[in-house]
C-alpha cells in the first residue's frame, strides 16, 4: 500500500521537547549508556568505551549512495553518513577500517549539519545515519541545527540492532525510517563473532520500540518516507539463525512488516580464523531461508543462481 506522508516528522516536534532531548543525551555521555554494553564511562572527559569512541565526532564519509534498499536509495540516492568506530566487533565486518579501525576524520556538530542540508540539496531522498548509536547526542543536537537552516526529508537510522529502548525513546518522533539489522537469534553466537552479551534480546526489544514509534514501510512513489525495514544478513552454518527471526517478526512484530534478506556474506577481515564462518553460504543454506521469507513483504538480494 502507498500512502502519501509529506512531513518528516523532526519538523513538528517542541523547540523546548527537542532541546530536552539533547540536554539528556549529551548528559549520558558523562557515564555512557547509548548502548546495551552500559559502559558507564565518562566519555565527555575523553575516555573511551566498547565502541572506542570519545566525545569527538569522527565521520569517515558522505555522499549519495545508490547501493541501498529500492526506496531507501530510489533514483536520486540516499544522503549516507558513515559514522568512524562501532559498539560491535564483528569479525567479518566488510567496513572494518571504518568500523574496528576508526578511521575517518573529526568534525563538529555543526559541520554534520552542514553535510546534512549539503546532502538534501544534492537531491538526495533521506539522511541516512550508517552505525549511528554511539553518536545520538551529535546526531540529534545536528538534526535540530539543520532543520532551523531548512532540512526537510526523512531521517534513516542505520544500525547493527543493538540499542537502548531509553535512548531510543528519545528518537521518537525525529527518526522517520528505521532501518536495522537483526543479526542472531542465538546469543552466544552474538559473543563469539560480534562481542556483544544479551544480543537477542536487546535486538527484539528495540525491533518492538521501533514498530511502535513508526510501524510498517510507508511509501510515496516507490520511496520510503516513515516505517521500518528489517535487515537480516544470512550467516553460514546456520549462525544467523534467520528463520527463528523471521517467525519472531511474523508472530511478534506484524506480519506485514518489510524485511532485506541478503546474501552477500564473504569472509573478510577476521572472519577466515574462524571454521564456522570461513565460506560463503552455501545454494541450500540460502533456498531453506527463502522457502520461509518469501511470503513477507520487500526485497530479497539474490547474487548468485538458486536453483
Amino acid at each position: 500500500m502507498v500512502i502519501e506522508k509529506e512531513t518528516p516528522s523532526y519538523l513538528n516536534i517542541e523547540e523546548d521537547d527537542f532541546k530536552r532531548r539533547i540536554n539528556f543525551l549529551w548528559d549520558n555521555l558523562r557515564s555512557c549508556t547509548l548502548c546495551p554494553r552500559n559502559c558507564n564511562v565518562d566519555r565527555l572527559s575523553g575516555k573511551i568505551g566498547g565502541c572506542r569512541a570519545d566525545s569527538r565526532l569522527f565521520i569517515s564519509s558522505y555522499n549519495l549512495h545508490f547501493g541501498e534498499e529500492p526506496p531507501i536509495s530510489g533514483m536520486r540516492g540516499s544522503g549516507t553518513i558513515f559514522f568512524s568506530h562501532c559498539l560491535s566487533r564483528c569479525v567479518y565486518c566488510q567496513n572494518y577500517p571504518i568500523s574496528q579501525m576508526g578511521y575517518g576524520n573529526e568534525y563538529s556538530v555543526e559541520e554534520m549539519a552542514e553535510m546534512m542540508l549539503y546532502l538534501q540539496k544534492r537531491g538526495a531522498h533521506n539522511i541516512n545515519l550508517v552505525t549511528p548509536t554511539h553518536y545520538i547526542p551529535h546526531i540529534v543536537k545536528a538534526i535540530y541545527i539543520a532543520r532551523k537552516k531548512g532540512l526537510s526529508i526523512p531521517i534513516v537510522y542505520n544500525t547493527f540492532g543493538y540499542e537502548s529502548i531509553e535512548v531510543l525513546k528519545m528518537l521518537d518522533g525525529i527518526v522517520d525510517i528505521y532501518l536495522p539489522d537483526m543479526r542472531y537469534s542465538e546469543n552466544k553466537f552474538a559473543a563469539k563473532f560480534s562481542a556483544v552479551a544479551n544480543y537477542v534480546e536487546s535486538n527484539r526489544d528495540a525491533i518492538k520500540e521501533m514498530f511502535r514509534q513508526v510501524g510498517n514501510l510507508v511509501t510515496k512513489n516507490g520511496i520510503a518516507k516513515r516505517g521500518i525495514l528489517v535487515r537480516l544478513l544470512v550467516l553460514p552454518n546456520r549462525i544467523s539463525g534467520t528463520i527463528d527471526t523471521l517467525n519472531f517478526l511474523k508472530q511478534e512484530i506484524s506480519p506485514d512488516i518489510y524485511i532485506s534478506l541478503m546474501d552477500q556474506y564473504f569472509p573478510v577481515y577476521k572472519a577466515r580464523k574462524y571454521e564456522h564462518l570461513n565460506r560463503p553460504i552455501t545454494s541450500e543454506e540460502y533456498k531453506e531461508v527463502l522457502a520461509v521469507a518469501k511470503d513477507f513483504n520487500g526485497w530479497i538480494q539474490k547474487t548468485r543462481s538458486y536453483q
